[in-house]
């Protein structure tokens, strides 16, 4: 009777989902791991198709590459919208192209394109991946000797650490040709102040340093997805449930990186 009524209490069900979650944070992070050093040994022996490769990687560039414009320029133009009449109110509109292009390519273009391939591309591998572990369509594979990780997960991950900066190039340059025209339009800045103070608070570095950055954002966010789709087991539900893990991972993955790079690069 007694234990029948602890396991009534919302401190004994709390405790147990904080259990089952942890269990859960634990068992992805293994399966996440697990595939990492796979595919890893697969890349350092140049073994992988590359045909899929390809594939995977115009799938992962021209497809995603509207909705991801879409967003970033669309943050571009709100910031811009708001920070260049403040800016010239306190004297400083000249500086609003040498703001901007900090903004923009430290760190909005690679978090807004990251955030955007989650949402298209990382919850479709995942998707995808997990229709096929719960239709045996992975065991198929297996049994007629072909490895699911060098075929599968491996294009994935190539396809997000190659393709991810050229669309991070591609964003930002757009999200700086809307912020010169908002700021144009909303605040009187020229074209010329913009583009010459663009150049003042921008460096190698800062180029580098995104281009390294969204080639780890596009990497994890394959990796993630993969291993989360790759690992399901049972039926719709946990496809669905396996979608929303990589999504939720990913998110937090790209602000634990982000974080380590502005530690590293900028502290």
């Amino acid at each position: 009777m007694v234990e029948i009524r602890l396991k009534e209490t919302l401190t004994y069900n709390a405790f147990m989902y904080f259990i089952k979650q942890s269990e859960d944070f634990m068992k992805t992070l293994g399966n996440i791991g697990k595939d990492f050093v796979s595919v890893a040994k697969y890349i350092l022996k140049l073994d992988f198709s590359v045909g899929q490769t390809i594939e995977q990687s115009a799938r992962y560039a021209f497809d995603s590459l509207p909705i991801t414009l879409t967003i970033v320029s669309m943050t571009s133009i709100i910031v811009s919208m708001q920070i260049a009449p403040e800016l010239v109110k306190q004297g400083g509109g000249d500086y609003m192209g040498m703001m901007s292009s900090l903004v923009m390519v430290r760190e909005l273009g690679s978090i807004m394109s990251g955030f955007a391939i989650i949402s298209m591309i990382g919850s479709s591998f995942a998707s995808e991946l997990a229709s096929m572990s719960v239709t045996e369509q992975i065991n198929a594979m297996k049994v007629l000797g072909v490895d699911p990780i060098r075929y599968l997960v491996v294009p994935r991950f190539l396809a997000g650490a190659v393709m991810m900066p050229f669309i991070v190039i591609i964003s930002s340059f757009m999200g700086l040709v809307f912020a010169s025209i908002v700021s144009n339009i909303t605040a009187g800045i020229s074209y010329l102040n913009f583009i010459n103070s663009l150049w003042h608070g921008l460096y190698i570095k800062d180029i580098f340093v995104s281009l390294l950055k969204s080639s780890v954002f596009g990497g994890t966010i394959s990796l993630i997805s993969c291993a989360c789709g790759y690992s399901t087991r049972g039926g719709a539900k946990e496809v669905g449930l396996a979608t929303t893990k990589a999504v939720v991972w990913s998110f937090l993955a790209i602000a634990v990186w982000d974080y380590i790079f502005a530690t590293v690069f900028y502290m």
